[in-house]
């Protein structure tokens, strides 16, 4: 049997890791590592997985951890998770047993959504929007990360027989 745990717990913990493993000053060939919002991916795929009183949490929680780790205003990154994760679940009736193609395109129109979201936030915080190609910067990677969610997707849909 499939616990919180297994589908919420560690790879939060693994998304808070990667976040701040790939924020270490390191060049490959004179580029710093990309800086992909690795929690998004977890927001696509929980509410498509199973929807839950918990994840929704654990994304704020993320989403804070992101804010103070970047140095971002508060609640920014919780709050374009936490609309990520809400369009999802309202959409994830009609998205059971999609194919992979899919899915891709909604992960890219979620992502799309929640860069949207934290654009819009920074520019009322400051006054002044980021810049677009740093915002790409950041956006292409975590498009990269699709293949995680839908690994994520495929490894804990079904896999609690409590929830058929």
């Amino acid at each position: 049997m499939v616990g919180p745990m297994q589908w919420i717990g560690y790879p939060a913990l693994i998304a808070a890791a990667a976040t701040v493993l790939f924020a270490i000053p390191l060049r490959l060939f004179g580029l710093p590592l990309p800086e992909p919002v690795w929690p998004l991916v977890l927001a696509f795929a929980w509410p498509l997985i199973r929807p839950s009183m918990l994840a929704p949490a654990v994304l704020f929680v993320l989403g804070l951890f992101l804010d103070l780790f970047w140095g971002g205003a508060l609640g920014l990154w919780a709050i374009s998770l936490l609309a990520v994760y809400g369009v999802i679940l309202l959409a994830a009736k009609f998205l059971s047993g999609q194919a992979t193609i899919v899915l891709f395109a909604l992960y890219v129109i979620s992502t799309g959504l929640a860069f949207t979201v934290a654009y819009a936030v920074t520019r009322m915080d400051a006054g002044n929007g980021p810049s677009l190609l740093a915002m790409a910067g950041q956006v292409i990677p975590t498009l990269l990360l699709f293949p995680l969610a839908d690994w994520l997707i495929e490894r804990f849909d079904d896999a609690d027989v409590r929830f058929r």
